[in-house]
């Protein structure tokens, strides 16, 4: 679950919000259809989530205020839709047109709204609880990912449960492999050169099985892969299975080394790697 959906959820328990919802676009828009923000009875400067910013989201907040004080006096708001372009009149020049849902909602609405709004998440599996996997894993806490977070040392992870990640210790730890999420998108970062060859060599040995793990990231530098190409070529790994191993790992250009920086690179590859992911399923 976001943190936008958990903090919507939590506003619902102080009393009524209003839901903005995008229904529809036309041309440019800030947004995609199903974006979302929210405004809370209790805290009406406040809003949750986000359609786009700038004067569109100013202004359905003010429509959003004004819908929740009617139902809080009574009188009822069935769910609207409201046209707006994007235009001068709003001082945008997007040239497109949103169709805004305004929907005022209570309680008892928690269950179902979870449901609806709860997002798509493709699963990550992470090995190593460094200072690089600490920072990816909170890199990774706001995006459409389910993170399952693996390393062998007691103690490692963060007292505080991070949203939509699951933490294994396992020992050894790539014996935490095989029961990976299919489609998982892996990166291998442990504080141990020996235990990344083994996780990477057990992930190829799951690949040759299954082709179900389509991105297989290790950190490091050009020589480290250099030596573990030569030893999982002595473990049998052919060449082609060896290129399915992404080394180093991180969009390029971005080159600080600071856990932080790293994080950011390697987050924006995942995004890169899941749209790639779903264009191929839109295409098949």
């Amino acid at each position: 679950m976001s943190m936008a959906l958990h903090d919507l959820l939590a506003c619902l328990q102080a009393g009524p919000v209003c839901l903005v919802t995008i229904d529809a676009t036309q041309g440019s828009a800030p947004r995609e259809c199903g974006a979302w923000m929210a405004v809370p009875a209790a805290e009406p400067g406040r809003i949750v989530g986000t359609i786009g910013g700038g004067h569109l989201e100013l202004d359905a907040q003010r429509e959003a205020v004004r819908r929740l004080a009617l139902y809080q006096a009574g009188q009822p708001q069935p769910a609207a839709l409201v046209r707006q372009a994007l235009g001068p009149s709003l001082g945008q020049c997007c040239g497109g047109v949103v169709h805004l849902r305004f929907e005022c909602l209570a309680a008892p609405d928690a269950p179902a709204l979870r449901q609806r709004l709860a997002p798509a998440l493709h699963p990550v599996a992470l090995f190593g609880g460094g200072h690089v996997g600490h920072a990816l894993a909170r890199a990774l806490a706001p995006l459409p990912f389910a993170l399952h977070w693996v390393d062998s040392r007691d103690g490692i992870f963060p007292t505080e449960p991070l949203p939509d990640t699951v933490c294994e210790h396992s020992e050894p730890v790539q014996d935490a492999v095989p029961d990976l999420a299919p489609g998982a998108l892996v990166l291998i970062m442990s504080f141990s050169h020996a235990e990344d060859l083994d996780i990477v060599a057990a992930c190829l040995q799951r690949q040759r099985r299954s082709a179900d793990l389509p991105f297989i990231g290790l950190i490091g530098s050009r020589t480290k892969w250099a030596t573990f190409r030569h030893r999982l070529e002595a473990r049998g790994f052919t060449e082609a299975e060896l290129a399915h191993v992404t080394c180093p790992i991180g969009v390029p250009g971005i080159t600080g080394k600071q856990p932080e920086v790293i994080a950011v690179a390697v987050a924006a590859q995942l995004l890169q790697q899941l749209a790639r992911l779903q264009a191929a399923q839109q295409a098949g």
